[in-house]
């Protein structure tokens, strides 16, 4: 299987001033511009916000349907209610969301006409909620969405918890199964969200973590949380690596890992410890490295501090490995797409 590689991506944004007449007014003017854009970096992410709050794109407005249902409530000024005898029977589409249940309520803010507030109007969807997206289903109990933010969360209920799908891009690939509290949907993007307690299961590879960013697309996942995450792979065996990290990130497509942040491997005898963790689980081999890296078989009296060490999964071993050979892995194939550089 390739290695996935992500083009960079850029955000231009032009700046302009405008003339004044008398040349008083116009050094003023020049005073206030150089003061404004000294502060502008300060201030860009809430004036960004107030800017989707006013004018949201148009990809961010819901639409609910619940044909062979009712609606009921105030049709001018909401809340709406769409309610259907189906589980699945209300339908509502935003951006490249579907989502269904069996209940919506859609409401603006006071005061304000629902059909004239398109930007600024929530959802609320419960009594069993589902949402599609491309190759990944997410069930849960209810789901709230805003326009303003175009941000859905997916929630459980009296402990119940969500549970998310995701169908390989290719025959023969694992199904990725994400468990979690909840669930955050961007429709902005094809990235979600989970928290609270997290589970992640691929194939052999089974993660923990308190929260963890995921790129559909990309099949890309990034584990996080002040509780370090960890993730065990099984083998045929019955023996468990585990990896533990202050952030793991997965390649779940191709299971590999990348991890970093005082690592450590742990593998029956042998333990690694370093600043960072290449894994491969095709050739089950992981690198680890370190200012210095340190590995430890117990069994056959061996340690090890160098730059970078070789710890062998399959055949239970491990080496030093010459710093200066090329890795099949980049820090850069394990990056979202927000943290590129423009």
């Amino acid at each position: 299987m390739s290695r996935r590689q992500h083009r960079p991506t850029t955000d231009p944004v032009r700046l302009a001033g405008r003339r004044d007449t008398g040349r008083r007014a116009a050094a003023l003017w020049a005073g206030a511009l150089a003061l404004a854009l000294a502060w502008a970096p300060l201030v860009a992410g809430p004036l960004a916000v107030a800017q989707d709050d006013a004018e949201p794109p148009a990809r961010r407005l819901i639409t609910i349907d619940s044909s062979g249902g009712t609606q009921s409530g105030n049709l001018r000024f909401g809340p709406i209610v769409y309610q259907h005898p189906e589980p699945d029977g209300v339908v509502a589409t935003v951006s490249n969301l579907t989502i269904r249940g069996p209940r919506a309520e859609l409401t603006a803010p006071e005061g304000e006409l629902i059909a004239q507030a398109q930007g600024r109007r929530d959802a609320v969807f419960d009594g069993g909620v589902v949402v599609t997206r491309g190759r990944l289903t997410a069930v849960g109990a209810t789901l709230r969405y805003a326009e303003a933010t175009g941000l859905g969360v997916l929630a459980g209920a009296q402990g119940a918890r969500v549970e998310v799908r995701i169908a390989p891009a290719q025959e023969g690939e694992p199904e990725v199964v994400i468990d979690a509290e909840r669930v955050t949907f961007d429709v902005d993007t094809d990235t979600s969200v989970s928290e609270g307690d997290v589970r992640l299961l691929n194939g052999d590879q089974a993660a923990r973590s308190e929260r963890l960013e995921y790129e559909e697309d990309a099949n890309l996942g990034v584990l996080s949380g002040s509780d370090r995450p960890e993730v065990v792979r099984t083998a045929d065996d019955g023996g468990e690596l585990r990896i533990v990290a202050d952030e793991i990130r997965v390649l779940t497509d191709i299971s590999a890992l990348y991890a970093v942040g005082d690592v450590r491997v742990e593998d029956g005898d042998i333990t690694s410890e370093g600043d960072e963790v290449f894994y491969d689980d095709e050739e089950e081999v992981a690198e680890v490295l370190g200012d210095p890296a340190i590995a430890v078989d117990e069994s056959a009296g061996v340690r090890l501090e160098t730059a970078r060490v070789r710890q062998d999964v399959r055949f239970r071993f491990v080496e030093a490995m010459d710093a200066s050979l090329p890795t099949p892995y980049t820090v850069e194939q394990f990056l979202l797409v927000r943290e590129k550089a423009p």
